[in-house]
């Protein structure tokens, strides 16, 4: 087996990888009983982060799969649509499959990135793009990408589009379970965007 050595992920990364895969994953579909769980251990602080965790934790203890279910068919699916379209060529352009996909498919291939079988959204949906970045972090498909590799990517694909999105989810009518996910998501932008433009090359 050909084993290639590489760096171990620094503790800080390994929370940021985790943050960007649990996005990924509640974003991706209806989250099961099991997720729902999970939400509920989460202890946040006085960060709009951390309060954006506490949120999420009374909201899971009290909600049902079936319940959430149907908002998040409303927010993301809908008839026809849903109440929010998750990608970044629409909030780029206005229209869905434009030149920011394309863009990002660029990059995937020469970061060696591939869209699952069984997934059949474009590639630049909130959650797929949320599952690249923690993939990237944590070196899941090869090597951990250096900071510099982590910047370029947040900066072209995340960072013109994910926050504006995070709003939206936040204050969507039909948010009730995925507005603190909007909140997390909208804190950890802001977050990453300002830890990217602080690090030097």
């Amino acid at each position: 087996m050909n084993q290639t050595a590489s760096i171990p992920v620094a503790e800080e990364d390994r929370l940021r990888a985790d943050l960007y895969n649990f996005l990924g994953l509640i974003l991706s579909g209806p989250p099961d009983q099991m997720l729902l769980d999970q939400c509920a251990a989460l202890e946040g602080d006085n960060t709009d982060l951390g309060q954006g965790f506490v949120s999420l934790s009374k909201l899971a203890h009290q909600s049902k799969p079936k319940g959430v279910e149907t908002e998040y068919n409303r927010l993301f699916i809908g008839l026809g649509r849903g109440e929010l379209l998750p990608y970044a060529s629409y909030y780029l352009t206005g229209f869905l499959n434009e030149k920011p996909l394309a863009l990002l498919r660029q990059d995937m291939v020469a970061r060696g990135l591939e869209r699952a079988d069984n997934v059949f959204e474009p590639e630049d949906n909130i959650a797929s793009l949320m599952e690249m970045m923690g993939a990237m972090i944590a070196g899941r498909f090869n090597s951990a990408a250096t900071l510099e590799q982590q910047k370029t990517f947040f900066n072209k694909h995340i960072a013109p589009w994910a926050g504006h999105f995070f709003s939206d989810l936040e204050g969507a009518k039909n948010s009730v379970f995925f507005a603190p996910i909007g909140k997390i998501g909208r804190a950890f932008m802001d977050v990453e965007a300002e830890a990217y433009r602080l690090s030097v090359h």
